[in-house]
């Protein structure tokens, strides 16, 4: 294991933690850090929009696009959600809002840039909310080849190149009783991927960098991690209100990392079995660590298990990517400054040479 490291006089840079982990946020623009991750210069710059969630209003503030260059003054790789909501291209072939929306940030950001988009959840969620009951439906689209890659595949390589770093294939939470049985459900992905690999002619997870998030645990059983492993595409450790912990899941995985392009996809989104509203209500306006998080056991093991995993990550020659979002922590660069001090403290003790069991190690008996 590399052990190299650097270090950097502003707590909010975690870019030198180590040559080969890669963090940063799941979404950017943040009003709320500016003063850490952004200059005061754009508070003239800062927009706002009315939301409502969970029977409350919140004004949220943002900052332009333009910013991107001083995000990754702090972070090596970025999380674009905004591509889960909708296709870059329409389906009568034209560039919509979000293939602009894209082509600006390709635009603002350097060179040494290294996305992670979110896969449209037109293409991988089996049901939407759709009709004028906003009912859920199952969807016609699902897993449809040609909207992946011509919808959002091609137009995303081509406007980003070598700063694309992978592609987040996200499914919704699944009731069991409403889902297919686990082997049928890894048989539809597996179909599905080796036609993506027969359009692109390149594979999907070491050539595309593709990694699955499965939502729902009964699913996350020995074929679906069986296949990944052949396949060669990355299962996402996501820190999510109703998945099992980080620590979990690598055990349901029989500990293995599975992407053939070695690298791990870890997504800290909200605590464990809180809904999506009440972690955003919490963490609102995402400008400071939540000290009911930070300092209880959960968010405790939530960091540690995430040190772990990136550190079992490094031993197997695999880059972990850890993508933080304001609702797991408070505020995103807050968990990060965490998880570097807590990653630098770990690495040091291993290029001292020391053996001792820590707190934060996984088991590991691939050995």
């Amino acid at each position: 294991m590399n052990v190299q490291r650097t270090d950097s006089s502003d707590p909010y840079d975690v870019r030198s933690v180590h040559p080969d982990v890669y963090l940063g946020t799941a979404s950017d623009r943040y009003a709320g850090w500016i003063g850490t991750i952004y200059s005061e210069s754009w508070r003239e710059s800062v927009t706002h929009r009315s939301r409502k969630l969970g029977g409350r209003s919140f004004r949220e503030e943002q900052v332009p696009i333009a910013s991107a260059a001083e995000y990754f003054e702090h972070f090596r790789c970025l999380e674009l959600d905004f591509t889960f909501y909708r296709p870059l291209i329409d389906p009568d072939g034209t560039p919509g809002n979000n293939y602009r929306v894209l082509s600006a940030y390709a635009e603002a950001a350097p060179g040494h840039a290294r996305f992670y988009l979110k896969a449209p959840q037109q293409v991988f969620a089996r049901r939407l909310r759709g009709g004028r009951t906003s009912s859920y439906r199952d969807n016609p689209d699902y897993l449809n080849v040609g909207m992946f890659v011509k919808g959002f595949l091609d137009p995303a390589r081509d406007l980003l190149g070598d700063r694309l770093g992978g592609v987040i294939c996200e499914q919704e939470y699944q009731r069991q009783r409403d889902s297919p049985t686990a082997e049928s459900h890894t048989s539809a992905f597996a179909t599905f991927f080796s036609e993506v690999q027969e359009a692109t002619g390149r594979h999907a997870g070491r050539d595309l960098g593709c990694h699955l998030e499965i939502r729902s645990p009964h699913l996350l059983e020995s074929p679906y991690f069986d296949w990944l492993e052949a396949a060669g595409i990355g299962h996402v450790f996501s820190h999510w209100t109703w998945l099992p912990p980080i620590r979990d899941q690598w055990m349901r995985s029989g500990q293995r990392l599975t992407s053939a392009r070695k690298e791990v996809v870890s997504r800290l989104l909200t605590p464990l079995r809180v809904p999506y509203a009440e972690a955003y209500a919490a963490a609102f306006p995402f400008d400071r660590e939540l000290k009911e998080i930070a300092e209880s056991e959960s968010g405790k093991a939530m960091v540690l298990d995430t040190v772990a995993l990136s550190l079992q990550a490094l031993r197997h020659d695999t880059a972990p990517v850890l993508l933080l979002n304001n609702r797991a922590w408070g505020s995103a660069p807050e968990l990060a400054r965490r998880i570097a001090e807590r990653l630098r403290a770990e690495i040091q003790v291993l290029s001292d040479g020391l053996t001792i069991l820590r707190p934060t190690t996984l088991p590991d008996t691939s050995h």
